[in-house]
């Protein structure tokens, strides 16, 4: 799951977008203020950002912040050209890619996949996929079917330790081992509380990654 800030003079231009973008898996935020999209980019994790050029005076300014963001924060720039911007498209500007109007979500996210396939793939290490279950290992988040998931800590780690060893079955001491230490002195029943809370928050009638195993304990499937 992919987080891209995409910065446009009109947001209303880049709306429909970000919200075809979000049903593949990129997570959108929007602004236009060039500032506050610099505090936005640096108190906030993302991996991608996309800006929106259409050739007037404006639009230069947003590009120029869109360097200053690659450059500063070290983040891959994909260009949103209207053709007139094109025909007077700088080479030297530092993007990593560009899309040419009408913005496609299908040419963005293919684009969008390759730039962070080259500048992520540290990242991508740390990704558990499984269907519609993404866990970001280097943030410590979940994602269903592209929403976020709010997990505690033991459940995110008794989530993530089942994603990790995907078909094997563990008992009840075993994760009260594996997850909460050798010193933990709560019961077994502490396993079938979080498995339960868990189960709630991430699964539904379409969506089942947990199995308990009659008289043993669990496996994720």
């Amino acid at each position: 799951m992919f987080k891209v800030f995409i910065i446009a003079d009109a947001e209303e231009l880049v709306r429909k977008l970000g919200s075809e973008l979000d049903s593949k898996g990129f997570l959108c935020s929007f602004n236009s203020d060039g500032r506050k999209a610099l505090e936005s980019v640096g108190e906030r994790a993302f991996d991608l950002v996309l800006v929106a050029i259409d050739g007037t005076s404006n639009s230069s300014e947003i590009a120029h912040l869109a360097c200053t963001i690659k450059q500063e924060g070290n983040l891959p720039v994909i260009a949103l050209l209207s053709r007139e911007a094109l025909s007077r498209l700088d080479s030297s500007l530092p993007v990593d890619d560009f899309v040419v109007e009408p913005w496609g979500a299908t040419e963005v996210a293919a684009r969008a996949k390759r730039v962070l396939g080259a500048t992520k793939n540290v990242a991508n290490k740390e990704l558990i996929k499984c269907g519609d279950l993404t866990i970001d290992l280097a943030r410590y988040e979940v994602y269903v079917n592209g929403r976020q998931v709010e997990l505690t800590f033991k459940e995110y780690e008794l989530l993530r330790f089942l994603a990790n060893n995907r078909g094997r079955v563990f008992t009840r001491d075993a994760l009260l081992d594996k997850v909460w230490g050798y010193d933990y002195y709560g019961g077994d029943r502490t396993v079938d509380v979080h498995i339960r809370r868990l189960r709630s928050k991430i699964e539904d009638p379409a969506h089942t990654f947990i199995e308990t195993v009659r008289n043993i304990g669990y496996r994720f499937k």
